[in-house]
């Protein structure tokens, strides 16, 4: 199992949910002005980042990325929830920082002067210096190398009347119009829209759609992996520093926040989280090429069709279930469990053969009588839960631990003036006390013990990969 998913009580207690889209009680609302005393008192912290091969994507239906990592540790650091949300450029982040829709942008942004005005940069986490990134000549490797070098621009001075597409709100744009200063002539910069990356322009260069682009030299490294006819040589400015940001409002969140990174900066795992993106060539091109790897249009999973038809069938979105499916199994059609339970959606072999998998390893068959036990349990839970989407999380609970447990919990919260209900915070509580004797050697407990911990922590997962998956998948 990933190192994104230690512990359970991790994910209880302080591991990064995402919550966008998620109908919680404690959800929306603007924060303008909002500083630490008041993130916590909230209980999550709401980052902005942008969706990239290297910030934050997901891959093989699992979320990851630099920015996202680092984020679950600094969660872990402040015993805060944390909540992302997307934008597309700079001026996006910006704005919806400044409308209080997020806390921190949390994006590798170039410390500039421009933008000190605007906002407070953290201690930088990175430094790194603009290159211009190019193609080879077609050829490049029948060439010698002296003959390379005559094809490429190396001096500031060969950009003039040269056309180079750049990032909409990036700090490239300032950078070539001061270059184009420095070096007597103009240089044509076009501000490509919003909607693209500076991955998505190192690409458009590489498939010869446009001649030029500028990026971070350690994107453009890691870039130059997968693509292998860029150069990447020539810079275009001197080291810069990198950074996440706060309103000049938020100062005990920067305090908070800097202390944090220069303790983080102190041990190997922050180098280690930093090596795995921005490093580890093999691995980015594995990803790269990947059909499952959303922010190229790929898929979620290899059975992505067969999640989709199925449900249909029980009225749910797809990525819910493909987001069960991923926690009960990571999409492994031979995943066993300690217990026996085997298959995509890891049912035990009694409860396949009772809804139809003679095979619980055939990935049709498991996700066949996966969706018909959960149509049984939601036929079950229809005659107490009113509400479709309330229904839902008491079904996922008892695919997990069992609708017996469920009701004990439900009881539990009747008994002590919670809403039997309702899950988030009512019946979620008391399934918890489930493994404390106190409770579960009460009279009208019928089932007794269980480890409530894992069924709670079961819909948690869930929702917060749900959301990820409601990013970058349609």
């Amino acid at each position: 199992m990933s190192s994104l998913y230690k512990t359970l009580f991790f994910f209880v207690t302080s591991f990064v949910l995402v919550f966008i889209g998620c109908d919680r009680p404690d959800g929306g609302g603007e924060v303008t002005d909002t500083d630490l005393p008041e993130i916590r008192e909230r209980g999550r912290l709401v980052a902005i980042t942008s969706y990239s091969p290297i910030s934050y994507f997901i891959y093989h239906g699992e979320p990851m990325g630099y920015e996202f990592e680092l984020l679950q540790m600094l969660g872990e650091a402040l015993d805060l929830q944390i909540e992302i949300k997307l934008a597309r450029n700079f001026e996006e982040m910006m704005q919806m920082l400044e409308r209080g829709e997020g806390d921190i942008i949390s994006y590798g942004l170039t410390v500039t002067a421009e933008r000190r005005e605007r906002l407070q940069f953290t201690t930088p986490l990175n430094v790194t210096r603009q290159v211009l990134v190019q193609r080879k000549p077609d050829n490049w490797r029948q060439m010698r190398l002296h003959e390379i070098e005559n094809f490429l621009i190396r001096s500031p001075f060969d950009l003039a009347h040269e056309t180079v597409h750049v990032r909409q709100g990036s700090a490239y744009l300032s950078r070539l119009q001061n270059l184009s200063l420095e070096i007597g002539d103009s240089i044509n910069v076009v501000e490509a829209s919003g909607e693209l990356t500076t991955e998505d322009l190192i690409h458009l260069v590489a498939t010869d759609s446009i001649s030029l682009t500028v990026a971070d030299e350690n994107i453009a490294h890691i870039q130059s992996a997968y693509y292998q006819d860029l150069d990447i040589g020539t810079p275009v400015s001197l080291p810069q520093q990198t950074a996440w940001a706060v309103r000049p409002s938020s100062p005990m969140l920067l305090e908070a926040v800097n202390q944090w990174l220069e303790e983080a900066q102190n041990h190997a795992d922050f180098f280690v989280v930093y090596n795995k993106y921005y490093k580890n060539r093999r691995a980015f091109r594995a990803r790269l090429a990947s059909d499952f790897f959303p922010t190229q249009g790929g898929a979620v999973s290899p059975y992505d069709d067969l999640i989709r038809d199925a449900a249909e069938e029980i009225d749910w979105d797809w990525r819910k279930l493909a987001a069960l499916i991923y926690q009960e199994s990571q999409f492994r059609p031979r995943a066993r469990s300690w217990a026996g339970a085997v298959g995509l959606m890891q049912l035990m072999p009694r409860t396949a053969r009772e809804f139809g998998a003679s095979d619980p390893t055939n990935p049709e068959q498991s996700i066949k009588a996966g969706i018909s036990f959960i149509k049984w349990l939601d036929n079950y839970w229809e005659e107490h839960i009113e509400d479709e989407s309330e229904r839902q999380l008491f079904v996922m609970a008892s695919y997990n631990v069992g609708q017996g447990h469920v009701q004990d919990a439900r009881r539990l919260a009747e008994a002590h003036d919670a809403d039997p209900n309702l899950w988030h915070d009512n019946v979620e509580r008391y399934m918890l006390k489930k493994s404390n004797p106190e409770y579960y050697n009460k009279e009208y407990v019928q089932y007794g013990y269980a480890r409530g911990l894992e069924p709670v922590t079961y819909v948690q997962k869930i929702h917060e990969l749900y959301a990820h998956y409601q990013q970058f998948v349609d």
